[in-house]
C-alpha cells in the first residue's frame, strides 16, 4: 500500500492505495454527452506509461526516430508532450487538494484536463494532478509523476491473486448496460447499449488480431465472440476460406490444439501480465482481453430478472420489459484500436498502414 505525497511539501494527497493494471478503457472517449462512471476502483491506482493531455505536437513536427523511441510506429494526428507515467486514481481517493478554476479546459459538462493539471496542493499551491469528469470521459484523477511521489505505508507485500483464484471469483463485465446521458426532462436519461468496456477491449484485441492474421482470413469462435470480432475481421481482411483460427484459452479451459494459430487470452487485472499456456505453442499469437470480458466470453451469463416489491423510483431503469439488446451491430472502439495498432511494430507493414489510413480518413465508420 502507498500514499502519494506532494513533491513540493510532502503533504499527503491520497488515501492508502494498492497498484493494479491500467484499464484498457482508460483513454476511451465514448458517445456524445454520456455520463461514464469512475475509471478506477476505490483504493487502487494504476500507472499510465504514456503522456496524456496538452501540450500537443502535430505529427509533421515529430521526427520519425523520436516517435519510434516513444513506441509509436505509424502516423497519428498529434502526440502529447506532457509528462508520462501519471498515476491514475478514483476522484474519491484524493485528499489535500483544490481545483484551479482557470484550468477548466474546453469541457462542456465538467473537466477534461485539456489545459494541463487543474488541481493544486492545498498546502503549497503546487499543481499536482488533473481531474477528468467531463461527459463521454471516464472519471479519474491523474497524479503528475513530476509533482508527486509515492510512499509505502506498510511492510506487507501481498502476492497477486493466482489465475485459479481469479477464475473462481468469476467477476464478469456484462456485454450490455444502461448508459446515462445528460439533458432529460426529469434529470438523466438512460439507453441500453453495448458496454463501453467491451468496445474498448475489442478495439485493443482487434489490433492484435489483425497483426496475428498476417493478412490472411481469420475465424473466431462462434456465439458472442463472433458478434464482437468476425464482421470487422471479414471486412478488413481478404475474402476466402479462413486460413488462421483463433480460440479462447486461459485458466480452467482445455489446452488448445496444436494447430491453433491465435489464442484469445485474459490479462491479469493486478499485474497486467498476459496469461500464457503451460506448454506454449511457439507459433500461437496471444491476443489480450480484460479478464472480466474474457470470463463472460468463455462462460456467458444469462440475464435473470430479480423480483422486487413496492414502487420503482422515478430515476431507476425498469426491468419490465426485460432490457433489449442494442439495436445496432457491435462496433469496437476506434480510439483504442488506433492507440494499440500504432504501438505494434508490425504496423509498418503496407497492408496494415492501408487499414490505418482508411480508418483515419473515415472510410471504416460502419465498423468502428
Amino acid at each position: 500500500m502507498f500514499v502519494f505525497v506532494c513533491a513540493g511539501c510532502d503533504a499527503e494527497l491520497t488515501t492508502p492505495l494498492s497498484q493494479v493494471s491500467l484499464p484498457v478503457h482508460a483513454r476511451q472517449k465514448y458517445g456524445n454527452g454520456a455520463q461514464l462512471p469512475v475509471l478506477m476502483e476505490s483504493g487502487t491506482f494504476a500507472v499510465d506509461p504514456d503522456p496524456w493531455g496538452g501540450p500537443w505536437r502535430m505529427w509533421d513536427e515529430i521526427d520519425p526516430g523520436e516517435a519510434e523511441a516513444r513506441g509509436i510506429y505509424a502516423p497519428v494526428y498529434a502526440l502529447s508532450d506532457s509528462t508520462p507515467r501519471a498515476s491514475v486514481i478514483a476522484p474519491g481517493d484524493i485528499r489535500g487538494t483544490r481545483l484551479i478554476p482557470e484550468k477548466r479546459g474546453g469541457a462542456c459538462c465538467g473537466l477534461d484536463g485539456a489545459d494541463g493539471p487543474n488541481m493544486a496542493c492545498e498546502a503549497c499551491d503546487l499543481p499536482v494532478a488533473t481531474r477528468v469528469d467531463d461527459c463521454s470521459l471516464w472519471q479519474a484523477v491523474r497524479l503528475s509523476s513530476d509533482a508527486v511521489r509515492r510512499v509505502p505505508v506498510d511492510d506487507i507485500h501481498a502476492a497477486p491473486l493466482s489465475w485459479a483464484e481469479l477464475a473462481e471469483k468469476g467477476e464478469k463485465t456484462p456485454p450490455f448496460e444502461p448508459i446515462a446521458t445528460w439533458g432529460g426532462r426529469l434529470g438523466s436519461n438512460h439507453y441500453w447499449s453495448w458496454s463501453p468496456q467491451w468496445e474498448a477491449a475489442a478495439g485493443q484485441a482487434l489490433a492484435h488480431l489483425l497483426v496475428a492474421s498476417q493478412g490472411q482470413p481469420v475465424k473466431v469462435p462462434g456465439g458472442l465472440t463472433t458478434d464482437v470480432f468476425q464482421r470487422t475481421l471479414d471486412a478488413l481482411l481478404p475474402a476466402g476460406p479462413p486460413k488462421r483460427r483463433a480460440v479462447l484459452a486461459g485458466p480452467g479451459q482445455p489446452s488448445p490444439d496444436a494447430g491453433v494459430d491465435i489464442l484469445l487470452v485474459p490479462v491479469h487485472p493486478q499485474t497486467g501480465q498476459t496469461w500464457t499456456p503451460a506448454s506454449p505453442t511457439a507459433s500461437a499469437y496471444l491476443v489480450p482481453l480484460p479478464l472480466r470480458v474474457w470470463l463472460w466470453l468463455v462462460s456467458p451469463q444469462p440475464y435473470l430478472p430479480v423480483p422486487a416489491s413496492g414502487r420503482i423510483p422515478q430515476d431507476v431503469l425498469r426491468d419490465d420489459p426485460l432490457p433489449p439488446r442494442p439495436n445496432y451491430l457491435f462496433r469496437a472502439d476506434r480510439g483504442t484500436f488506433q492507440h494499440t495498432l500504432v504501438r505494434l511494430p508490425a504496423v509498418r507493414s503496407p497492408w496494415l498502414r492501408t487499414i490505418l489510413k482508411n480508418l483515419t480518413q473515415g472510410t471504416s465508420t460502419d465498423l468502428f
